[in-house]
């Protein structure tokens, strides 16, 4: 059974204040993104991709957007996903977070 142990993951500075931890499978990819950068006045560029992706909030608090939905308030333990192709992004409330996400196919622009 692979295992990814926490302090034996490679971490991925993804920018200022933002890091990234992966595990994968062929088909699944999970990351963990850790904030040290909040609260941040305005939201995050949004994005979209082909990969559907769904998310749990591990730590703090954040505004999801997404195309064609009402903005939301997030807190540790709410979750959320985003079908493929539509953009999507975040506002962090608060000095840290904590996201668990999942995609799939895999973000093979996340492997190096």
């Amino acid at each position: 059974m692979p295992v990814l142990k926490a302090d034996e993951a490679v971490i991925t500075a993804v920018k200022e204040g933002v890091q990234r931890r992966l595990i994968h499978t062929d088909e699944l990819m999970m990351a963990v993104i850790d904030f040290n950068n909040g609260p941040w006045k305005d939201p995050d560029p949004s994005h979209h991709h082909v990969h559907e992706q769904t998310t749990y909030v591990v730590e703090g608090e954040i505004i999801f957007f997404c195309e064609g939905e009402q903005e939301q308030r997030l807190k540790p333990g709410d979750m959320f996903s985003v079908p493929s192709g539509k953009e999507h992004t975040i506002q962090l409330l608060t000095k840290t977070a904590k996201l668990v996400d999942s995609f799939t196919p895999l973000r093979k622009e996340f492997l190096k």
